[in-house]
């Protein structure tokens, strides 16, 4: 099959370390606070919506993507659409569990009379796409991925696939993650996922678990020659992507990155170029002991431990936002395009000795002549996802 082109030609972010892309390239580059959670402590949805009790009736992950998406579209410009050919995929781990532990709660205390009306389009893990199709009168595929930590990754790569195979000429695709709410925090926590130490350190030795965070990020993805026809701003091409299962445990990764390294390499191959070609890993790089170690042996595996692309993990930034990190670290690739700069592994003083011998940006921002990169996304499931990226040509 002769395969269509997929460019990027927008990009929208909410996250703790920025609101919108330009503050989010410069929060990359900054020292992040402590504590186990990053959150939105000042979020406001009103300029998103036409009154309060509209936002009011909406989950907070589901005004995150809106949010993310407006500001894509914004990037976009005038895609002079058919709306049938026009989709949404949004990923997330977990949906409106805002919403339904607020209910639940509500029940309990109040009685089944109490409870919202509302509840079940909120908690719905659908409704951030829907609400994000019905705003913008996008008619064609409208589909949530909900595979853990790997969402968003793998939302993006099947809306790709969709334009690729001529299913679809623009999607939205992303993802959204608003998971700290009390008893979520304390599932983490208990089953010693997140930090003891309130930093995150991927690929350190002294690393001991993530530190957990909301936000959201959507891309737009338009057939290459019609993006180049309308005069749009390209900000890069998808390439390839992947999607397989470790079929191992449900919680841990296999045993030296097994699952890891097919996804890599079927990824490569629907991209149709090597490992050589890779310049750089946007990792997935949670910061758990048995992840960077999982992911570092993998990619030993597929890149080699000499002159191998530079590795990086955005995680200690941005903390690990769940079904919405895949999409914050697209994001992240291609504002490492654009600046020719990749930002550093923030709180990893020193890759860890044990670990296979992987170039880690540390420190500051590494400059680099952009080329082909990879990010990684592995769910709890064992969901492996990963999608490759490139420069405009």
């Amino acid at each position: 099959m002769n395969m269509r082109r997929v460019a990027v030609t927008g990009i929208g972010v909410v996250a703790p370390c920025g609101v919108g892309v330009d503050a989010f390239w410069a929060g990359l580059h900054t020292q992040p606070g402590e504590g186990d959670m990053r959150s939105l402590e000042d979020w406001d949805p009103s300029p998103f919506f036409d009154n309060p009790k509209e936002a009011r009736r909406s989950d907070r992950f589901a005004q995150f993507a809106l949010a993310a998406a407006a500001e894509a579209l914004e990037q976009a410009g005038d895609l002079a659409m058919n709306p049938s050919r026009a989709g949404v995929f949004i990923g997330t781990g977990i949906g409106g569990i805002t919403t339904t532990e607020e209910q639940i709660v509500n029940r309990h205390v109040k009685g089944d009379r109490r409870v919202s009306p509302f509840l079940v389009p909120m908690m719905m893990p659908n409704s951030a796409a829907a609400s994000v199709s019905m705003r913008h009168g996008f008619q064609g595929a409208c589909e949530t991925t909900v595979t853990a930590c790997a969402a968003g990754t793998h939302s993006i790569g099947n809306a790709a696939t969709f334009i690729k195979a001529g299913r679809a000429d623009v999607m939205l695709a992303g993802g959204s993650e608003t998971p700290l709410t009390p008893t979520a925090l304390a599932g983490f926590r208990n089953m010693t996922a997140m930090t003891n130490q309130g930093i995150s350190m991927p690929f350190d030795a002294r690393r001991d678990g993530f530190v957990i965070a909301e936000g959201a990020a959507v891309l737009v993805l338009e057939e290459y020659e019609r993006a180049v026809a309308r005069g749009a701003t390209i900000l890069g091409e998808v390439l390839g992507s992947a999607s397989t299962a470790d079929a191992h445990h449900i919680t841990a990764p296999s045993p030296g990155g097994a699952g890891a390294v097919q996804c890599m390499e079927q990824a490569l191959a629907d991209a149709g170029i090597s490992a050589s070609d890779i310049r750089h890993v946007n990792a997935h790089g949670t910061s758990t002991p048995k992840n960077d170690e999982a992911e570092a042996e993998a990619l030993a595996k597929v890149f080699g431990t000499e002159n191998g692309p530079v590795v990086t993990s955005t995680k200690g930034v941005t903390g690990h936002a769940l079904g919405a990190a895949g999409a914050l670290e697209a994001v992240a690739m291609l504002l490492a395009i654009e600046h020719k700069s990749i930002p550093p592994t923030m709180g990893c003083e020193a890759v860890d000795p044990a670990l296979p011998a992987i170039d880690v940006a540390l420190g500051e921002a590494r400059a680099w002549d952009p080329g082909p990169c990879i990010s990684n996304s592995f769910g709890f499931g064992g969901h492996n996802g990963s999608v490759i990226v490139a420069p405009a040509s």
